[in-house]
């Protein structure tokens, strides 16, 4: 197993050489980041007084409404060196256009050989992509560069399509699905309703993107149980964004997705942004190293979650990501109780009968929250045992909408949108 050297030095090494390229980053961005040059003007930021990570954090912090509000004020370089243009999703309003030089290509593709490889892969392995490389999508993007920088195969069947997954499965013999879980779950259903044998298929693993499949302490989810209890196949965790491009990946321990200190600095802030105590749930903020077109310090990514540092029994010294236990901006206060959309999913997944749902938060006249649950369930499934499983496990009790199965997946899988729609905010 190939573990980078950065990886397995103490904490003292490693923040020195973050420290070191923290201080370069400051020297690019103030002379080529006219965002940057005009928000440490504003803070009264001199970078050669950052001397420590306690002067770095003096800088303010930035999130996704400055990129929407200053996007190329971020670009520190011009079209002429842009060789691919990335975009974000747009699921949290205009989606922002992520450029990468040459440069950044080459980063992308280090990232996700070695998440890969931190995922128990190798050269040996075949992997079918499950995800669009297309529609600007940088992760489907990454991880055909990242199977290919490992010297692996690849099997680019894209999104949906059950029957063409099997077909490819049953012929090219892949071992490693990169898969959203809740599509692993219904590639699963398609094989026990077909009389597919995917017991004896070649696949072993699978790296899960896109939904979460373990919980707050990295047990596994409704999800991840669902799939495991099936299937007996190994499942890595992965977390990504387009803004930082990279990646926090479990190991084989499945406990927390390992940073990767060469490519991100991550703190966990509470709501002053002051760093949190280790072990405490804040919000992740990121600063990129090595990015050259869009870097990016001090970023608030809205996740909440949480970093284990004791060291892995992969041999990493790495700090581990939590779960993402929820969005910062999606907060559900219902009655009295507040929740997160991912406890929401986890119950919901839970309940083998349901064949798909969607969550729905609106705001009535007063801008009190109100919770909906659309979904679909098998013939004769009783939406009275849901109430019942909600008030016990959430304390919640949403209004439930059996909605026919062809309108919720129109919904859920809409053909803009590069991954399933599980959650609709419409307070905004």
């Amino acid at each position: 197993m190939f573990i980078p050297s950065l990886d397995t030095l103490d904490n003292s090494q490693v923040s020195a050489y973050q420290l070191d390229e923290l201080k370069k980053l400051l020297v690019y961005v103030s002379e080529s980041s006219p965002y940057y040059k005009r928000h440490f003007n504003e803070a009264g930021i001199n970078i050669n007084s950052i001397a420590s990570f306690h002067d770095f954090e003096k800088i303010p912090p930035t999130d996704k409404s400055d990129l929407q509000k200053f996007q190329r004020d971020f670009w520190c370089v011009g079209t002429d060196q842009i060789l691919d243009y990335c975009s974000t999703s747009g699921t949290e309003g205009k989606p922002v256009i992520v450029p990468l030089t040459a440069k950044d290509l080459d980063r992308l593709t280090y990232n996700e050989s070695t998440s890969l490889t931190c995922a128990n892969g190798s050269h040996k392995d075949i992997y079918q992509l499950t995800t669009t490389i297309d529609r600007q999508f940088m992760a489907g993007y990454a991880y055909a560069m990242g199977v290919r920088a490992m010297n692996a195969g690849m099997v680019r069947v894209g999104p949906g399509l059950p029957e063409l997954q099997w077909r490819m499965i049953n012929e090219i013999k892949p071992t490693t699905l990169i898969i959203v879980p809740s599509f692993l779950n219904k590639l699963i259903d398609y094989a026990l309703a077909n009389n597919i044998d995917f017991q004896s298929s070649s696949v072993t693993k699978a790296v899960c993107i896109g939904e979460p499949i373990r919980g707050a302490q990295f047990e596994l989810n409704a999800i991840g149980k669902r799939i495991t209890e099936r299937w007996n196949i190994s499942l890595f965790s992965t977390y990504a964004s387009t803004e930082m491009g990279a990646a926090f990946t479990e190991c084989e321990a499945g406990k927390g997705g390992h940073l990767r200190p060469e490519l991100l600095i991550a703190e966990i802030l509470d709501e002053d942004n002051q760093p949190v105590k280790p072990g405490e749930t804040g919000e992740l903020t990121i600063t990129t190293l090595g990015v050259e077109a869009m870097p990016l310090i001090r970023f608030k990514t809205g996740d909440l979650c949480y970093f284990d540092y004791e060291p892995c029994s992969c041999g990493r010294n790495t700090p581990r990501l939590s779960p993402i236990l929820g969005r910062k901006y999606q907060l559900i206060k219902y009655k009295g109780t507040t929740c997160y959309p991912p406890a929401i999913f986890d119950l919901l997944d839970s309940e083998k009968e349901i064949l798909h749902y969607q969550v729905v938060v609106e705001a009535d006249e007063f801008a009190n929250d109100i919770l909906k649950v659309m979904y679909c369930g098998k013939p004769g499934f009783d939406a009275g045992l849901l109430y019942k499983k909600f008030k016990a496990i959430l304390r919640v009790t949403p209004e439930l909408y059996e909605i026919p199965e062809a309108e919720l997946v129109a919904s859920v899988y809409p053909k803009s949108s590069r991954k399933p729609i599980k959650f609709q905010d419409k307070r905004k």
